[in-house]
């Protein structure tokens, strides 16, 4: 009996012995374990519906971007895997970022194509202490409302008010032969806060230089019929029609205008208009359309340097050349987004925002022309904007000089 007892007090302290250096071999493998997993990045645009090719552009960038970083060896010594969460509207943006964060279980959110929806998306994020890198979305009011996970690489509303005030100043006045105080301009624009916060801009900064604004539109990205619109505009007879939308709303514009014979002397779309689908669906009416946006893979090296290495990459890829630029400048934000992280050591968006505020790299840094330096708002204020215009079916890089293209030159703005 007692050697029994023995025996089993024996195996006793043997199990607790094992079980005590099992518990610490696991604990010591724990961060190795860690670092094997990948940092979790939620990718919120839409990829369903009547945006979902431009929603899935940006995606593109960002795709491209975590390729390049992985094989490098990722950020932190960890692989960085993309989720994508499907947004096609703000309500929706809710009801994503609580299925990625307990679900999916990302570490943090990158988007998007879509002013509202990173508007409610982000405030969802703060819920969960998540960071919200915004690449793409241009809405003044997103940095405005100082949300302490919010940080925002890309340009801002009030930089595509500037950009394309600017090109009407530098660029479409002298082609017209006007002062720009002898300028009539139409500024038409989405109803949403997109739309709504860079018309603002581009009227005060318009009547500022002495342009005289003789109406401002508003319709709905989801209109089916503009006829009002562009009769208002046409009744205004402006020099210039200033218009800010989406792709959908932008081409109806310029159907209705085509069928109503309405020819401004100059067209500057803003935002969009700059996309195959456009061409595909106005023809020759696009020729000398101007549009301000993201920079194009036709600037040069020394305004964008990388942007030709993005082309090559995307062409092996997807086989196919970028759909829009959208995914271009998504790429740049990915970047600078992993070298904050890089710099933080760390995910917490309070650590990532304090190595934020100090970066500072010049303009002309990044593929699309980019530098860093980010506002008390977090907005990046060195991600500015340029100008193409259709040429012969394609676009060209017009504005600012510096990205232009030796050899190129403006041409006619008058519409066919």
């Amino acid at each position: 009996m007692r050697s029994l007892k023995s025996f089993f007090k024996r195996a006793t302290g043997f199990g607790l012995v094992a079980g005590a250096v099992i518990g610490a071999m696991a604990m010591a493998m724990a961060p190795a374990a860690f670092a094997q997993q990948p940092i979790k990045i939620g990718a919120l645009n839409p990829y369903s519906g009547p945006l979902a090719l431009y929603g899935t552009e940006v995606t593109r960038g960002y795709e491209l971007a975590v390729d390049r970083l992985n094989a490098a060896g990722g950020v932190l010594g960890r692989k960085i895997e993309l989720v994508r969460g499907d947004v096609t509207n703000a309500q929706q943006g809710i009801t994503t970022v609580e299925q990625l964060v307990n679900k999916d279980k990302v570490d943090m959110f990158v988007g998007t194509y879509i002013s509202g929806i990173s508007l409610t998306a982000s405030d969802a994020a703060m819920r969960y202490n998540k960071l919200y890198w915004e690449t793409n979305a241009v809405a003044q009011v997103l940095t405005d409302r100082g949300l302490p996970n919010f940080i925002r690489s890309g340009p801002d509303g009030s930089a595509f008010a500037n950009t394309s005030a600017a090109t009407v100043r530098d660029l479409i006045a002298p082609a017209l032969k006007k002062d720009v105080k002898d300028l009539k301009v139409w500024i038409e624009h989405e109803e949403s806060i997109y739309g709504t916060s860079i018309a603002q801009g581009q009227k005060r900064i318009l009547e500022a230089l002495g342009v005289k604004v003789v109406g401002v539109g508003a319709h709905s990205a989801a209109s089916i019929d503009l006829n009002d619109a562009v009769l208002r505009a046409k009744k205004a007879d402006p020099d210039v029609l200033l218009q800010t939308g989406y792709v959908p709303d932008g081409n109806l514009l310029l159907r209705t205008m085509r069928d109503q014979g309405f020819k401004p002397p100059a067209v500057l779309f803003v935002g969009t208009g700059d996309t195959p689908e456009t061409l595909q669906a106005l023809g020759p009416y696009m020729e000398g359309v101007l549009v301000t946006g993201y920079p194009r893979n036709d600037i040069t090296e020394t305004f964008g340097p990388g942007n030709t290495a993005y082309l090559a990459a995307y062409r092996a890829k997807y086989k196919s050349d970028p759909v829009a630029p959208q995914g271009m400048n998504a790429y740049s934000g990915f970047l600078i987004l992993a070298e904050a992280l890089k710099a933080a050591g760390s995910l917490d968006m309070e650590k990532v925002q304090a190595v934020a505020a100090k970066m500072d790299k010049p303009e002309n840094t990044y593929p699309s022309g980019y530098g860093v330096k980010f506002d008390k708002n977090y907005q990046n204020v060195r991600a500015l904007f340029t100008t193409s215009q259709w040429q012969g079916g394609k676009m060209v890089t017009v504005f600012p000089k510096p990205a232009v293209l030796p050899g190129v030159a403006l041409k006619p703005l008058a519409r066919p």
